[in-house]
């Protein structure tokens, strides 16, 4: 059964705002409560795409609190913190690590509206010193009581929707499918709309097949796929 017109515009509608200038890096955030709470945040803002490091022997897992998040902000693995800063340094992203340095600055005086990843530490033991020397900015969000900082998951949301608020405030916000690089675009709404399609092409090595302004496969396919998003 092909996409509903409806359901395509709405796929449309959201890439249309995704933001790839906008990222986290989680470095060995390993529980799923919190990998899962930080991609719903990341879908909320409008991020493309997720980055993490993992702790030898584990995998990234998600839970309910996703709410199937994973499917629209995709968590790209590293095989180590170094590689990934490399990775994001290499795409022009300034790094802001959340660290009680000396040279720390209040989050809310940091400008985000240009190219922005938030590189983020477990819980328990935060980013590790070799991390924080290799970001641009160290930044802290200011605490009022006994404790020292956030839960991670609460710390990203933090961050992401203050960049998104100075993004709004500055205009900078896409609306026409501008923050996603036009030759990944259509692919993406692609795999959006037809997951299991994308998956079969990719499998057998072909390009994906053209769609019509409302959305449907334009050609026959075998009728054992599942269209339907």
């Amino acid at each position: 059964m092909p996409l509903l017109p409806r359901r395509y515009e709405r796929l449309r509608s959201v890439l249309n705002r995704r933001m790839g200038n906008l990222t986290v890096l989680l470095e060995y955030v390993d529980k799923p409560h919190n990998i899962s709470a930080i991609l719903r945040s990341c879908d909320a803002v409008g991020v493309l795409e997720a980055h993490a490091v993992s702790l030898p022997g584990r995998l990234p897992i998600y839970n309910d609190t996703a709410q199937g998040s994973q499917k629209w902000v995709p968590l790209h693995r590293h095989r180590s913190p170094t590689e990934a800063i490399a990775l994001l340094r290499q795409q022009g992203l300034r790094l802001y690590g959340t660290h009680l340095g000396v040279d720390s600055r209040d989050y809310r005086d940091c400008d985000f509206t240009g190219p922005t990843a938030f590189v983020l530490g477990a819980e328990k033991w935060g980013l590790s010193e070799s991390s924080a020397a290799l970001m641009d900015q160290g930044i802290l969000i200011p605490m009022q009581g006994m404790v020292q900082s956030l839960n991670v998951s609460v710390a990203a949301a933090t961050l992401l929707f203050e960049a998104l608020r100075q993004r709004q405030a500055a205009g900078v916000v896409p609306e026409r499918g501008e923050g996603v690089d036009p030759e990944r675009y259509p692919n993406l709404l692609f795999e959006w709309a037809y997951p299991q399609v994308a998956s079969w092409c990719r499998q057998i090595g072909r390009p994906y097949p053209a769609l019509t302004e409302e959305g449907a496969i334009d050609e026959q396919l075998p009728r054992h796929l599942k269209l339907r998003c």
